[in-house]
């Protein structure tokens, strides 16, 4: 009953009750970017248990310097506090959970930090704000980058396999397969299928 709270955006007191309810230990905070609705509850949580904060890529420290300042321009000031990570991540590292690995795929063009987490013997990947359902990421931001964006997810994501089950930062799950098939921004039939079966990340 180890966990981890992936994105913690805000509500830190909230998260931590219905952890407690479940009889999960929380022992460590995974970032995939620094935006403020995925980061903004984090320092809250470390100070309350000790824990550790770890990611985004370090390209995104520019976002988690700013989470007061954008709370406060979207007329909530004070609630979220500026984050600064124990450990940065980068392509190719790895994460644990109790005896369960996890892989880390730098993924810019939402941010510039953007990883995404995932684990292919259990087939689930938490992608943040990379790709949803029928969906992808904004590019509007400062320093995104749209055709960045369209690379991380099929250079980076689609290898990864048809099966694997992605938990979005906002909206339903889905599989990678799926958003091959119909997602109106990536699909096979709008990216061409050999871009998409390029190698993945090693």
């Amino acid at each position: 009953m180890e966990g981890v709270l992936v994105d913690p955006g805000g509500e830190g007191k909230r998260l931590l009750d219905d952890a407690k309810k479940l009889g999960v230990t929380v022992t460590q905070i995974w970032l995939t970017h620094g935006h403020l609705d995925h980061a903004g509850g984090a320092e809250d949580i470390r100070d309350a248990l000790g824990i550790e904060i770890i990611g985004p890529h370090k390209e995104d420290d520019f976002w988690l310097d700013g989470i007061e300042e954008q709370w406060a321009m979207y007329g909530h000031p004070g609630m979220g506090r500026n984050c600064k990570p124990d450990r940065w991540l980068k392509d190719g590292d790895t994460l644990s959970l109790g005896d369960i690995t996890f892989h880390v795929a730098h993924c810019p063009g939402h941010t510039p930090g953007h990883v995404v987490i995932y684990n292919q013997d259990i087939k689930i990947a938490f992608v943040g704000d990379v790709i949803f359902r029928g969906s992808v990421g904004r590019t509007d931001f400062p320093k995104s980058n749209p055709q960045q964006l369209i690379d991380s997810i099929t250079q980076k994501l689609w290898p990864l396999g048809n099966d694997m089950r992605f938990i979005p930062g906002h909206g339903p799950m889905s599989t990678f397969g799926q958003e091959r098939k119909d997602n109106p921004y990536v699909a096979d039939s709008v990216v061409g299928p050999a871009r998409s079966n390029v190698s993945g990340p090693g």
